[in-house]
C-alpha cells in the first residue's frame, strides 16, 4: 500500500467521523426560537433560560467542523483523481442500449 492510499483512507476515516458529528451537533442546537423561551413567549424569555456561552460554543464546534468536512471532501475528490477511481459516468459507455419491447414479442 503506498502512501497515497494510506492518505486517502485515513481522510476518508476523518471525514466520516466529521460527518457524523456534524449531524450529531446540529441535532443538539435548539433553534431560533426553540428551548424554553417558546412556552413563554419568544425571544425575551431566551435570555433567561440559554447559557450564552454553552450555545457559543457549539456554535463554534459547528463551524469549524463544517470547515474540516469542507476541506476533506475537496482532499478526497483531488485523490480520487489521482488514484484513478472510474466513475459511473464513464461506465455508462459499457451499456447496451435498446429500444422498447413490443407487448407479445420474444427476445
Amino acid at each position: 500500500m503506498n502512501a497515497i492510499n494510506t492518505v486517502f483512507y485515513l481522510l476518508q476515516f476523518v471525514h466520516y467521523t466529521v460527518c457524523v458529528g456534524l449531524i450529531l451537533i446540529v441535532l443538539l442546537q435548539a433553534g431560533k426560537s426553540g428551548g424554553m423561551a417558546g412556552i413563554f413567549g419568544g425571544g425575551s424569555s431566551d435570555q433567561i433560560f440559554n447559557a450564552p456561552s454553552g450555545m457559543a460554543f457549539i456554535k463554534k464546534l459547528t463551524i469549524v467542523m463544517a470547515c474540516i468536512f469542507i476541506f476533506t471532501s475537496l482532499v478526497l475528490t483531488k485523490l480520487s483523481t489521482r488514484m484513478s477511481f472510474s466513475s459511473v459516468v464513464d461506465q455508462l459507455s459499457n451499456i447496451p442500449i435498446t429500444g422498447p419491447v413490443e407487448p407479445g414479442s420474444k427476445r
